[in-house]
């Protein structure tokens, strides 16, 4: 009768641990039915290429008139380049070259940005096309592959402010070429609404570029923005910039002219050529 009390305490013991079992099991039934939330897929990229080996030495001299004449140890410089400032080689690096010829100087630089979502709803692609989209919008264009809600209720307003500004177009599928005395559509490259890269017909004269414009087959998104000499300003300095994205990286490429003399007008529409042949090489060498 000694053992009675431990053996009753033990049973109870039994009975209170099976107790609370059954309370848990409930207690994840009762949650087994709520949502849960599948992250989103990351990234195609995880690093990003080293910015000055990224353009072959024989692409260098040929955007960089001049530096190939230069004694070996200038040469080497000059087509080494200098790499930008970053703190974080992972998600942002870039590269910059420039050579002084006696008609003219030309600059390069290159941009790599990898962008990560930190929000598991969206992916790195989609953040991407965000950061995109904000540079295409900066530059006065807008894309109809990349709308958004926001954006969608100002369109007729951004189209307005887009169709005020000179040189630019908007998206080719159906948009004016702008900065032209001429209202009517007659010889304008954005006619098309495809990607004229010195077609043949164009108005414009060799020295003349192209507007800046929404380009077709090079990355997910790309654009063009072409940045002639400011009005009332005596120096022709001509720059073109070309941006793309190719899943969650953005790639920016910039070339510029500055020539000697001031009564030199740079060759735009070559430059622009130059730029986007480049962006090209840079897409084709991301996606091996």
């Amino acid at each position: 009768m000694a053992y009675v009390p431990g053996v009753a305490l033990l049973a109870a013991l039994v009975v209170g641990c099976s107790a609370g079992a059954d309370g848990n099991a409930n207690g994840a039934d009762s949650k087994a039915g709520s949502p849960t939330v599948t992250p989103a897929p990351p990234g195609k990229y995880l690093t990003l290429p080293a910015p000055c080996r990224a353009v072959p030495r024989s692409t260098l001299k040929d955007l960089l008139p001049g530096a190939a004449e230069l004694p070996g140890d200038q040469q080497d410089k000059v087509f080494r380049g200098s790499a930008a400032v970053t703190y974080d080689t992972d998600r942002k690096v870039g590269c910059s070259w420039k050579s002084d010829a006696p008609s003219a100087t030309r600059s390069l630089s290159i941009d790599f940005e990898r962008v990560v979502s930190y929000d598991p709803a969206v992916s790195d692609d989609d953040r991407a096309d965000t950061v995109y989209a904000k540079k295409e919008k900066a530059a006065g264009l807008s894309s109809s592959a990349t709308p958004g809600p926001p954006e969608e209720k100002d369109k007729k307003g951004e189209e307005s402010e887009e169709s005020e500004e000179s040189g630019k177009t908007k998206d080719p599928a159906g948009a004016d070429a702008t900065g032209s005395t001429d209202p009517s559509p007659s010889g304008s490259s954005s006619e098309s609404g495809q990607d004229t890269d010195g077609a043949p017909g164009s108005s414009s004269s060799p020295e003349e570029a192209l507007p800046s414009r929404i380009l077709d087959n090079l990355g997910d998104a790309a654009f063009l923005q072409d940045l002639p000499k400011r009005a009332g300003s005596t120096a022709q300095h001509h720059s073109v910039s070309v941006v793309f994205r190719t899943s969650n990286v953005v790639v920016t490429v910039r070339y510029a002219e500055q020539p000697a003399l001031i009564t030199q007008v740079p060759d735009g529409r070559e430059l622009q050529e130059k730029a986007q042949a480049l962006a090209r090489k840079l897409a084709e060498a991301l996606s091996e």
